[in-house]
């Protein structure tokens, strides 16, 4: 719509924008924040939960119960996307679904299902790679600026 704005729309495009908005249902903006609010909260209580079974039953400490927390998170998103249940959350809470690992997971999931007619390499790899390839190069990268920061901070406080 932004691109709309830049051009001049003819009489019947107009036409057809202002019918639209007119059908387009209301949405109540403190509604939708409280369902995502709730939903996130479910999912990042649920994985603390988890978290809290993999320090008392499995005796990992914190630090190292926080990888296969995220792990089964991760699963379980893929198995409900695959499932087609995570859709129906997501429809619901809207944001509250993305804000978590499980929005990650379920977005590579999705691409994953949606290309598999174009075979396992190029269609499903492919395309997972698509959407999941931005956030790990974003993540590496962060990474190691954050660790020149870390080693110069500390040269500079050793001399």
């Amino acid at each position: 719509m932004s691109s709309n704005k830049k051009k001049k729309l003819t009489p019947t495009q107009q036409k057809y924008q202002d019918f639209a908005k007119q059908r387009e249902p209301k949405r109540s903006v403190f509604l939708n924040c409280c369902k995502a609010f709730l939903v996130g909260g479910l999912i990042c209580t649920f994985g603390q939960f988890l978290q809290w079974m993999f320090m008392t039953y499995f005796e990992f400490d914190e630090v190292t119960a926080s990888n296969p927390t995220v792990a089964v998170l991760i699963m379980i998103s893929a198995l409900l996307t695959g499932l087609g249940v995570y859709d129906h959350i997501a429809q619901f809470a809207g944001g509250g679904t993305i804000i978590p690992v499980t929005g990650f997971a379920n977005t590579v999931a999705s691409a994953a299902m949606e290309h598999r007619s174009e075979g396992y390499v190029l269609g499903v790899g492919g395309n997972m790679f698509k959407i999941a390839g931005p956030v790990i190069t974003y993540g590496v990268f962060s990474a190691f600026v954050i660790g020149l920061i870390k080693i110069t901070l500390e040269w500079l406080g050793g001399m």
